[in-house]
């Protein structure tokens, strides 16, 4: 712990006017190097937490955080299998769907889609897709009518709006006099939604579970059950707990296993995103060893004197951390004003600048997510900031040992 002439005298070193100002020229340099790695830090990390949370979301906003299904990819008992799922304390919702390709097309276009269906009042139990909907409504699925809801980017692809006609081609073939024939069906658009991922919003579309289920000859049959959890973090752990419920003949997943790869390089991407953007604040730290050895040799005869008037080694050493850890703290703090105040005006700032020069940063045909999100966390501000610190400390500490070590009688033979 300092001691107040420690203090008093590092202080004032740190507010005189030197006589080399090269040497104030590398301090502000320090400085501005520690404020630019830290602000760097905490606007990344904070934009990549946004990334995870957009797509996280998104992902399993319509993605089921469950699914049960036969070990032939089927359910046929599904109600009563619903019925006994429901009753698990941490299952907050399922809903049965059939998962299927097929292609979709619309004059001389065609696009091949990812068609589930659904039963319009259960689905909200396990996605959010009905309160994503930009035309039309969910509950416009009506069994027999042949409706579809389209995802915005897929419908803009294929030129239609609500009340247009589309035609479905699947891979279950007809046999025919004529031959084998593809099984199509003429459909009308009842809906679009848009859900900021274009993983859905170009290739995935809707249509009532009876219509599904007619088309793609699974009467009686569905493809499996959806679950939303009470926590999706948990989900492996619910998971396990409800398989060994279960009878043998059926097989549960979760989230974590469809995804795992995408988040596990998500959370890889912003480690190493971390090492390197610390290495400003490396660079920066090492330029205080440089501005605080110039000092040292530029003060060498005030530390002959105070030490002729009995100041211990310690007490110069403890002098000159004071001046070091003065420029950390100063780099540090202006590195978090200014970070913190660009991680939550991201959102602001970016539409701005796309706007200003005409570009756009994320193009909703290229990335899962259209727009440049930002989830500050305080925790991440105060990992930085702390790093950056303990750095500039390090960073005192060999000048203020070799101005400890100063000989007085060596220092003043030349004064």
């Amino acid at each position: 712990m300092f001691r107040p002439l420690e203090l008093f005298v590092g202080l004032r070193y740190t507010r005189a006017k030197r006589r080399n100002h090269f040497i104030s020229f590398i301090s502000l340099t320090s400085i501005m190097g520690i404020a630019l790695g830290v602000a760097a830090l905490i606007t990344v990390l904070s934009v990549m937490n946004g990334f995870q949370r957009e797509v996280r979301n998104g992902i399993l906003g319509m993605t089921a955080h469950a699914t049960i299904t036969g070990i032939d990819g089927t359910l046929v008992d599904w109600r009563a299998l619903e019925a006994s799922i429901v009753h698990h304390p941490r299952v907050q919702g399922a809903a049965p769907y059939i998962e299927a390709q097929g292609m979709l097309t619309h004059g001389q276009v065609v696009s091949g889609v990812q068609v589930r269906g659904v039963i319009p009042r259960e689905e909200p139990k396990v996605s959010y897709i009905d309160k994503k909907m930009v035309a039309g409504q969910l509950g416009d699925l009506v069994p027999g009518a042949f409706g579809i809801v389209l995802g915005r980017e897929l419908a803009r692809y294929l030129g239609v709006d609500v009340g247009d006609k589309v035609t479905l081609v699947t891979p279950q073939a007809t046999v025919t006099p004529a031959g084998v024939l593809p099984r199509l069906k003429r459909f009308t658009v009842t809906g679009i939604f848009h859900v900021g991922n274009n993983e859905y919003d170009g290739s995935l579309a809707l249509m009532h579970m009876e219509d599904a289920a007619r088309l793609f000859q699974m009467e009686g049959k569905v493809s499996g059950l959806r679950l939303k959890l009470d926590d999706l973090f948990a989900a492996p752990t619910i998971v396990r707990d409800l398989v060994r419920q279960l009878p043998a003949q059926y097989f549960a997943s979760d989230w974590t296993r469809q995804h795992v790869s995408f988040f596990r390089a998500v959370a890889l991407e912003k480690r190493i995103m971390f090492i390197i953007l610390t290495l400003i604040v490396a660079v920066a730290a090492f330029n205080i060893v440089s501005t605080m050895v110039m000092v040292v040799t530029d003060k060498q005869a005030d530390i002959a004197i105070l030490r002729t008037l009995g100041t211990t080694p310690a007490s110069i050493l403890a002098i000159f951390m004071v001046q070091g850890m003065v420029i950390g703290v100063a780099g540090t703090a202006l590195g978090v004003i200014g970070g913190v105040s660009l991680a939550l005006n991201v959102e602001t700032i970016v539409p701005w600048i796309e706007q200003a020069f005409d570009i756009q940063f994320l193009s909703a045909d290229v990335y899962l997510i259209s727009e440049v999100p930002s989830d500050m966390h305080w925790s991440d501000v105060l990992n930085i900031s702390s790093m950056a610190f303990v750095l500039s400390l390090l960073a005192t500490l060999y000048p203020a040992w070799r101005a400890a070590r100063c000989q007085p009688a060596e220092a003043l033979r030349y004064e």
